[in-house]
């Protein structure tokens, strides 16, 4: 039977580092993420449609996809990541202006910024269901359909690999610059599993510093801080929110920070409480004289961190107009680098 929307998709848990050999059903398989939107393609006589890992329908934005998927030889249900690449590297910004426009628009936008479908897995191919096949003949089915040219641009093929070593040089930061956020890995013998997380996902990371510039909670009691870097101009702009102070941090925190006066820059204003959100973030502006180290990914998007970042530590040594500039990236050795492409 032909699969029909929506489709659940497989996910993956999240770790800080690849997994032993034997941590998932056979030989460990290896694909590098790219830094986009998750997405199920169907394309077969009378159903082109692209849809979102949420079940939303994205056919109309990527009118770009629709019709290469419209033109295909076989009919196919495609798991992949949607991607806009802009300047040089992935970039998210444009993926998400791309994905809000409809009708007259969306074709404009498609025409100046095309997208892209990194595919890693198939779900069926032509009228075979795969969802029950373990991985390692799935990928040897979609490496056929690209062997064949059956998919060619704007489809292509996500790079996967058995060896640990590429594995890891893929979780270097430097590749954060071209919009490759981390490592997928799956077991050569799982079957897809809708909406199951089995498999598991490693975000490269760096360490680099921001300006401690407001805190979550209070001065004595500190939940979050809210980090800032300062830009051309003076101005101390949002960077990155951590992730929840462990309760020593917490302490020690409440003996270093000194409340802000009237002339702090963030007094009265309004910062959401999650990417993409509206919600308001309650928070208390600090006076910015302390630097604070982090680990975060490699997500970022003009200048800031999308999702939160962990504190490590203050960097007493550290003056904040030592930290890099607002819209600088950091090198893996955490040296400044070029701006951000954004």
């Amino acid at each position: 039977m032909a699969l029909t929307p929506p489709i659940q998709p497989m996910l993956a848990e999240a770790r800080r580092q690849l997994p032993p050999a034997g941590a998932l059903p056979g030989e460990m398989i290896m694909e590098s993420k790219a830094d986009g939107f998750r997405a199920i393609l169907f394309a077969r006589r009378g159903l082109v449609m692209l849809q979102s890992r949420q079940g939303s329908d994205l056919t109309g934005a990527f009118p770009d996809i629709a019709a290469a998927a419209a033109d295909l030889g076989e009919e196919v249900v495609l798991d992949g990541e949607l991607v806009v690449p802009y300047e040089g590297r992935l970039h998210f910004g444009e993926l998400q202006r791309r994905a809000r426009r409809r009708g007259p628009g969306a074709l404009q936008a498609a025409a100046a910024h095309p997208a892209y479908l990194i595919v890693f897995d198939v779900l069926q191919s032509g009228g075979t269901e795969l969802l029950v096949r373990p991985y390692r003949e799935r990928r040897a089915a979609l490496e056929d359909l690209f062997a064949r040219d059956v998919l060619t641009a704007p489809f292509t093929l996500c790079p996967a690999t058995t060896e640990r070593a590429t594995a890891l040089d893929w979780l270097d930061p430097a590749w954060g610059a071209a919009g490759i956020e981390g490592v997928m890995v799956k077991g050569a013998s799982q079957p897809y599993l809708p909406g199951k997380r089995a498999w598991i996902k490693v975000r490269a990371r760096a360490t680099s510093e921001a300006v401690i510039g407001a805190v979550t909670g209070t001065l004595t009691n500190p939940l979050t801080l809210l980090l800032g870097r300062y830009d051309t101009a003076g101005t101390l702009q949002l960077v990155a929110r951590t992730t929840p102070l462990p309760t020593t941090a917490r302490r020690d925190l409440a003996r270093q920070l000194a409340p802000a006066g009237t002339e702090h820059p963030w007094s009265g204003r309004h910062f959401s409480a999650g990417w993409g959100t509206s919600t308001k973030l309650d928070h208390r502006p600090v006076a910015p004289d302390l630097v604070a180290e982090f680990i975060a990914d490699t997500a970022v998007d003009s200048g800031r961190y999308r999702h939160p970042v962990r504190f490590v530590r203050v960097r007493a040594e550290m003056n904040p107009t030592q930290v890099p500039l607002f819209g600088e990236r950091d090198d893996p050795a955490g040296r400044p680098g070029g701006p951000y492409e954004g």
